[in-house]
């Protein structure tokens, strides 16, 4: 296998059944995939990701083109194809109500590897993974990126000579992506080919070789730094600016000279056009002060520039929505109120006396790992869990006592889809308006409204468990805010969505908070969080730092290490804190 080439696919074509005329899942796309490295497949969602994963798994068959796997034809010599190779969907079938070593017998039978060898693999994947601890416990009670390793482990069983992994890092926390990506890592020096599907671009950055995909084709192919090079000299960052951050990235997003910009706490980072070489001198002629500075690129601006660019900057939904009003003698400082808030389950404690406020229009961002606790303290915010001790209130409300009024006047985004799969996007749109009270022509003007300002009109008959997952997300969020809520939790909302998407998404969030809308966020994007305000960093169920992403930047800021990202930011302090809590056991030792 080293000297061959593991997947060899040339002139592929593929168009399911209830696709227009003209329309096609993938086209003309040739792809080879080479043994002891990393191949990326990149790009947004609805690219072809999935179904070109599909075809190499001997799932699908194409419509056109000629498909080669480990020397097989993926559907004539199927049986043997399986057993060479591993693959993990985006959906992985692990058993939940199973343990983790009765997962791991499962896909060994599935697999028929038996006896010894099934010891020394089990043996073996247990240490790789780190999963020794916990083959006891149910699949379903792991964390986000303990289910990955397990879905991981299950995959090697039989030791594939080709990996595929279609988006192995959604939802799951940057210190677990490191994690699964220096596993992977390992695999593919030791010899195996590995195909990593991805939206995430920091992740494809990452990749030997990249297959980069919009609309079913292949718009690059090659190293990714080949593409990072082409952007140089057209990133900039533009810092110590006393206009609203939010108002300058609109600004910017709506010059011709601009493609792309991202706020990046205090400063935001631009992307010119090509052949624009400074930064258009209008953007801050009201600006004296201004500091713009030139930046590494990344791969995420040569995807967004390749596309033909992000959003200008307008919310047509925020346009549509009224200013947002607190009740009267709610406190405008403190919208929502954590005061040592604890939840316990059993002897565990999942979170350990947090506490903070959150004001009037301001983006406050909960960030974990997973199992740190985040969830626990975002789902007793918005009523849907009951504290054990210590005060939870949004808007005056104490949670404790009227969670079912509170839930009422808030927007609740959750991070597994939680819509009516077998209703349509309008009957669903109707149904949550229904819920929050609409009715007559209020509710028929802004189920309208809202299916114009998210371009969901096209799919007004879709059934919403058959959106593809950018307008599953577009939906959520419109669902929520059917009431025009003064307050809005997300969690994880754009978990798993491609980059011109979460753009849109963080336009209309940015829009709305200016309309005085509150809003609470938890993210696994670590350059999302930098939208936030404040940060609230929760581990181990306790909050180990506070304070706007640039200030936890700075804490963590050293003479290796003078510009950290806020990844570098949430890892070190993650880490910072596991060694204090590990010299205190030594000192009570």
């Amino acid at each position: 296998m080293q000297d061959k080439t593991a997947v060899t696919i040339q002139g592929l074509s593929h168009r399911y059944r209830e696709q227009a005329e003209g329309e096609s899942a993938l086209a003309d796309v040739d792809l080879a995939v080479r043994p002891g490295i990393i191949t990326g497949l990149a790009g947004p969602d609805g690219a072809g990701k999935t179904t070109l994963m599909r075809i190499m798994a001997g799932l699908l068959k194409p419509s056109s083109g000629s498909v080669e796997v480990v020397g097989l034809d993926p559907i004539a010599q199927a049986n043997e194809l399986h057993l060479r190779v591993g693959y993990m969907p985006q959906k992985f079938g692990l058993y939940e109500d199973l343990t983790v070593m009765e997962n791991l017998v499962l896909y060994a039978d599935l697999r028929g590897v038996k006896n010894e060898t099934r010891k020394a693999q089990f043996a073996q994947l247990l240490d790789f993974t780190d999963l020794h601890r916990f083959t006891g416990r149910l699949a379903g009670k792991l964390s986000g990126g303990m289910k990955q390793k397990l879905g991981l482990a299950c995959t090697l069983i039989g030791t594939p000579e080709l990996l595929l992994l279609d988006e192995p890092g959604v939802g799951v926390d940057p210190i677990s992506r490191r994690e699964l990506w220096r596993m992977v890592t390992s695999l593919a020096e030791d010899g195996m080919a590995v195909v990593w599907a991805t939206a995430y671009l920091d992740e494809a950055e990452l990749c030997n070789e990249l297959c980069l995909m919009n609309q079913g084709r292949v718009i690059f192919s090659g190293p990714p730094a080949e593409q990072i090079a082409r952007m140089r000299g057209r990133c900039v960052r533009v810092g110590n600016i006393t206009e609203n951050r939010r108002h300058f990235l609109r600004r910017a997003l709506g010059d011709p000279d601009v493609v792309d910009g991202a706020i990046q706490g205090e400063s935001v980072r631009v992307v010119l056009k090509e052949g624009v070489a400074t930064l258009p001198e209008r953007l801050i002629a009201n600006e004296p002060d201004a500091q713009v500075a030139a930046v590494e690129p990344r791969l995420e601006d040569a995807f967004i520039d390749l596309v033909g660019g992000g959003p200008d900057g307008r919310s047509v939904l925020a346009e549509t929505m009224p200013e947002a009003r607190l009740p009267e003698g709610v406190d405008a400082n403190s919208v929502i109120s954590a005061h040592e808030l604890t939840r316990r389950f059993g002897d565990f404690i999942a979170t350990d006396h947090v506490s903070f406020d959150v004001k009037r229009g301001e983006i406050f961002g909960l960030l974990g790992p997973n199992g740190a606790g985040k969830s626990t303290t975002f789902r007793m915010l918005c009523g849907l869990l009951t504290p054990t001790s210590g005060t939870a209130q949004v808007m005056g409300i104490d949670l404790k006592r009227s969670a079912g009024e509170a839930r009422q006047k808030l927007g609740y985004m959750a991070q597994k889809f939680s819509l009516y799969g077998n209703l349509g996007v309008e009957q669903n749109l109707l149904f949550f308006s229904g819920i929050y009270g609409l009715r007559g022509s209020a509710r028929t003007r802004k189920v309208k409204q809202m299916m114009d300002s998210f371009d969901l009109t096209r799919y007004r008959r879709t059934q919403a468990g058959e959106l593809p997952l950018g307008f599953k997300q577009r939906l959520s969020l419109a669902c929520a805010l059917m009431h025009e809520p003064p307050l809005l939790f997300l969690d994880e909302p754009t978990s798993g969505v491609d980059p011109v998407t979460r753009r849109e998404f963080w336009t209309h969030i940015n829009a709305l908070v200016d309309k005085g809308v509150t809003v609470m966020v938890t993210t696994h994007f670590m350059d999302e969080a930098e939208y936030c305000d404040r940060i609230a960093l929760i581990y181990r169920g306790r909050m180990i730092a506070a304070g706007p992403p640039d200030a936890l930047k700075r804490q963590v800021a050293d003479d290796d290490l003078p510009d950290p990202t806020f990844e570098d930011a949430f890892i070190r302090l993650i880490q910072r804190d596991d060694a204090a809590r590990q010299q205190a056991g030594e000192a009570a030792a």
